[in-house]
């Protein structure tokens, strides 16, 4: 099995700086993915890993092997894309075995590989079909099918996912890390869509502006955000991040201390964070509270979102149960969950530990 690492890795398209001295390491048989907003340059990353780009600075790595000077098809690498990029006049079962056919592999032994890989990506009676007569997602299942039968050593893939709906979506991140975890291939995947990241990966890898801003498993980017960005970036809904004070040893938001201590020499200023999800609404005047009113109550099904205003242009939402009833302008309290605040430095963005 074969690890991916990246050393240095810059990109410019001209004055435009993609990827800045980027260090990255994804271990062997891990499904690592790529994760951020659009023009993060997490897409370019991939592409760069694949031969299509070629790097303005660093070296990829492959094991012991630098890859970064090789055409892609020395790389030994499969590729799935946004488009799927199926050939159309060819059926399913071609579709499927090109790769295998291009390379001289002989008839008989490349039928009985495209048979078993589409036994597993149960779509053995589609193997006559063209890609027009296909689903989105039998279309999904064509393009794993080509990237699997070559059984490279990594599998990179730019957001396969998106051209679905979200029910088929659903099914399919189950599908990919099932498949993943029998083929037991490297894996990067590209996405923006942290559901998908949190829900499929071993490791994420947070990226914002051409930057790597965070590494870890999902449990680890959701639970100890390393900076604001991902803190805001990571979380439906997103974390709350409250102006606070400290001095004399509490933290004050809108004017309420907080039972939190930070270490010595954190600044004044502050910036606190806090899920919904560990808000917790309460009657007005409650001790231990911060007041406020109801400024937006929002259903989603089986919780409700509730904003409250602390001050003028300071709000936090909190998700309670849907049977949680609430008005606005309703006077209440929140009262933040002591065990899972976070406090960040603004003039860094940089998570204090307390």
């Amino acid at each position: 099995m074969t690890d991916v690492v990246v050393q240095g890795l810059s990109k410019s398209f001209g004055s435009n700086h993609v990827l800045k001295a980027l260090d990255l390491r994804v271990p062997s048989r891990q499904f690592v993915t790529l994760l951020g907003p659009s023009g993060c340059g997490k897409t370019t990353l991939l592409r760069m890993i694949a031969g299509l780009e070629k790097a303005t600075a660093g070296e990829i790595r492959f094991g012991d092997r630098r890859v970064d000077t090789l055409p892609p098809g020395e790389r030994n690498i499969a590729m799935v894309f946004q488009s799927y990029a199926l050939y159309p006049t060819m059926d399913v079962a071609r579709n499927i075995g090109y790769g295998l056919e291009v390379r001289g592999t002989p008839k008989a032994e490349k039928q009985d590989k495209v048979g078993a890989v589409a036994k597993v990506l149960e779509i053995l009676h589609l193997l006559t079909r063209k890609p027009k007569q296909l689903s989105g997602g039998q279309r999904q299942r064509v393009a794993l099918g080509r990237a699997m039968v070559r059984r490279p050593d990594i599998f990179l893939m730019d957001e396969p996912l998106s051209n679905l709906d979200a029910k088929l979506r659903a099914t399919m991140r189950g599908e990919l890390r099932r498949f993943h975890l029998d083929l037991g291939t490297t894996t990067i995947y590209v996405t923006h869509d942290q559901l998908e990241a949190m829900t499929m990966s071993d490791l994420v890898v947070v990226m914002n502006e051409g930057v790597v801003q965070q590494i870890g498993t999902p449990e680890e980017v959701y639970g100890k955000p390393a900076n604001l960005f991902v803190a805001g970036f990571i979380g439906t809904p997103p974390m709350n991040l409250i102006p606070a004070r400290w001095e004399d040893g509490a933290l004050s938001v809108a004017g309420t201390a907080l039972p939190i201590t930070l270490p010595a020499g954190a600044p004044a200023d502050v910036i606190l964070g806090v899920r919904p999800q560990d808000v917790t609404i309460v009657p007005a005047g409650t001790l231990g509270s911060i007041p406020g009113k109801v400024w937006i109550v929002e259903l989603i099904g089986s919780e409700r979102l509730i904003e409250v205003e602390l001050a003028p242009k300071l709000r936090v939402t909190a998700e309670v149960r849907a049977s949680h009833r609430a008005a606005i302008d309703d006077a209440v309290a929140i009262r933040p969950d002591p065990d899972n605040l976070h406090v960040f430095d603004p003039a860094t963005g940089m998570a204090i530990s307390g």
